[in-house]
């Protein structure tokens, strides 16, 4: 087995174990106690507008928007982690079909273990940091992974008209 395949479908499996913990450990950790928030949050609002309490309501309306901000990319990190994942051992059965030599698919390889890792982590750290970094980070991530992709596909499309 080459070595980009070897990256593509070891890194893949390793990226969905990863995935699968970590959904497991925000399922059984985190997710429940998001969830009761996000209702009491909720709940508190409705109370506020039946109690005629614009500027209450408002607060309790704007932490359901930021309990359900976290709650929606903790729940997207793992997915797209996983699928993702299931993208690289997909694409590392037949990677040694792209039309480019070793070295280009071995670049590809890694740009695409790359961004599968760094689009997801900066989705991730937009729940636990300010500022524009987490986003540049997802948008890199998801730049590199698109980018390679479209590379591939143009690979996959040269070999079929050689």
């Amino acid at each position: 087995m080459s070595t980009e395949r070897k990256i593509l479908v070891l890194g893949g499996l390793l990226l969905a174990g990863f995935g699968m913990l970590y959904g497991l450990h925000y399922a059984l950790f985190i997710e429940h106690q998001t969830l009761d928030g996000m209702g009491a949050a909720l709940t508190q609002a409705f109370v506020h507008a039946a109690e005629h309490d614009v500027l209450q309501g408002h607060a309790s309306i704007d932490s359901y928007a930021r309990l359900k901000y976290t709650y929606v990319r903790q729940v997207d990190v793992h997915s797209h982690w996983i699928g993702l994942a299931m993208l690289l051992i997909g694409l590392g059965v037949v990677f040694n079909q792209v039309s480019f030599g070793p070295q280009v698919r071995l670049w590809l390889a890694i740009a695409l273990l790359t961004g599968a890792i760094v689009f997801p982590l900066g989705v991730l750290l937009q729940t636990a940091m300010k500022g524009p970094v987490p986003s540049a980070l997802a948008v890199i991530g998801s730049a590199v992974i698109t980018t390679a992709l479209l590379i591939i596909a143009w690979g996959f499309a040269r070999q079929q008209t050689e």
